[in-house]
């Protein structure tokens, strides 16, 4: 059994924006050399998730839009009354979706459907660094 610890690095504009990782996760299976296993992700911060959709343009106003009427952002949040900042929706949201996702690996490749992309949720409000950290386990 092996294990590939690796980084993706990525810069969001803020709120809303959804990145596809499909294609760099892709390349970092390809170069650990491991044919047979799981790329586990995980995003280092508490208010970016991650999770699949088909990355088209309908659905990246359509994961929002779903969003803000099941979490409204203009509601009161008692983080935002602790910490004195506009980003406690930010923070539900991100619980609700989590975190981290899984995802097999077959013959040197993540596997996925043909309209399923790997995706990293901005969910705070502002311009933010994210760091995810990748895992790849297997033969």
């Amino acid at each position: 059994m092996n294990v590939v610890t690796k980084e993706l690095s990525i810069t969001t504009p803020g709120e809303d924006a959804i990145v596809d990782l499909t294609d760099s996760l892709q390349d970092l299976v390809k170069k650990s050399k491991i044919h047979s296993g799981i790329a586990h992700l995980f995003v280092i911060g508490s208010t970016g998730a991650l999770t699949t959709i088909e990355y088209e343009p309908g659905l990246l106003q359509d994961v929002p839009a779903a969003l803000d009427r099941l979490i409204p952002r203009d509601i009161p949040y008692a983080h935002q009354e602790t910490w004195h900042d506009d980003n406690g929706h930010s923070h539900v949201r991100a619980s609700l979706i989590g975190p981290s996702l899984t995802v097999p690996v077959r013959e040197g490749a993540v596997v996925h459907g043909t309209w399923q992309q790997i995706v990293f949720l901005e969910l705070d409000t502002s311009p933010r660094k994210r760091r995810i950290l990748v895992t790849i386990i297997g033969e």
